[in-house]
């Protein structure tokens, strides 16, 4: 069940000073992208947060890497996070900065779930399928 904090979506103020040539670099930044001064620096301090961390996740919930409770709004954030450290992007440069290294992600995930025996490999079946329990 979502906590009170999960379902809030108010907005609320936070203020910050920076010198003057960061405060102008941040707005040059943000009008490249198309994007508001307030709208830019919340996508960074996201970005931030997830490097620092060293997962995807977001006040928004669970994790932007195409988890199933993901939602459009984990993408959205996402989208704006690669699309304001990188800028332009083609359609695979994007997809691919959005899902991030999934492929390795679902390799070590199906090494664990082969090791307990939830998920086996089925050349007759022609792929995975779930194993016995």
């Amino acid at each position: 069940m979502a906590s009170e904090r999960d379902t809030d979506t108010s907005r609320a103020a936070v203020r910050t000073y920076v010198p003057s040539y960061q405060k102008d670099e941040w707005q040059r930044h943000a009008d490249e992208l198309d994007m508001s001064l307030s709208e830019f620096v919340r996508t960074m301090v996201q970005a931030g947060r997830r490097g620092f961390s060293g997962s995807e996740s977001t006040d928004n919930g669970p994790a932007a890497s195409g988890g199933p409770t993901e939602t459009s709004d984990d993408i959205e954030e996402r989208v704006l996070t690669v699309l304001a450290e990188s800028g332009p992007l083609s359609w695979d440069e994007l997809l691919a900065a959005v899902t991030g290294d999934i492929e390795s992600s679902l390799d070590e995930t199906l090494q664990e779930l082969q090791a307990a025996n939830r998920v086996q490999y089925s050349g007759r079946a022609g792929g995975y399928v779930l194993g016995e329990r």
